[in-house]
């Protein structure tokens, strides 16, 4: 698990969960991380409008961590060239929308000591996520981003549906 943080110049800063298999470090000076469907498309606007993001990993078990890694991030979606090459490091996985190219500018540690330990009970994946999106056919899927992912929270475009 962990969390993506973005921000356009103006509007509502975004904090989201990630989690599954969806995170690859390339280098030392870029991670690429893939983004699956789900309510609002907060990061893909923000990363086309400013490319400002940080990524946050906290430890919850004994031994106590934050790391940050801070950089520049562009939003690559399965309509342009870069998509098939970076895809296949990932499983697959339904209700693919895009996959986040960051360029690491800064990495950072704390002691983590104030977050929680905290044992996983389940992952939510094989009986909440993955029944409802592998039914779903590509028109579905872009029918589902056209009602919930077209526009950010501030009405601005996610790109999402844009032409190649």
């Amino acid at each position: 698990m962990f969390f993506v943080a973005t921000a356009a110049s103006t509007g509502h800063i975004n904090l989201s969960p990630k989690g599954m298999d969806t995170l690859r470090v390339l280098s030392d000076e870029r991670i690429i991380w893939l983004n699956l469907t789900g309510i609002g498309n907060e990061t893909a606007t923000h990363v086309s409008e400013d490319g400002r993001m940080t990524l946050m990993f906290c430890s919850f078990g004994e031994q106590r961590l934050t790391l940050r890694v801070f950089g520049q991030a562009k939003v690559i979606h399965p309509r342009d060239a870069e998509w098939d090459n970076l895809i296949e490091f990932f499983p697959e996985l339904p209700g693919c929308r895009q996959i986040f190219d960051l360029d690491i500018e800064l990495i950072q540690t704390s002691c983590g000591s104030t977050v929680p330990r905290m044992d996983l009970v389940d992952t939510r994946v094989e009986k909440e996520f993955l029944p409802y999106y592998e039914t779903m056919d590509r028109e579905e899927l872009e029918n589902y981003w056209r009602k919930y992912n077209a526009s950010s929270l501030d009405g601005w475009p996610t790109k999402i549906l844009e032409p190649s």
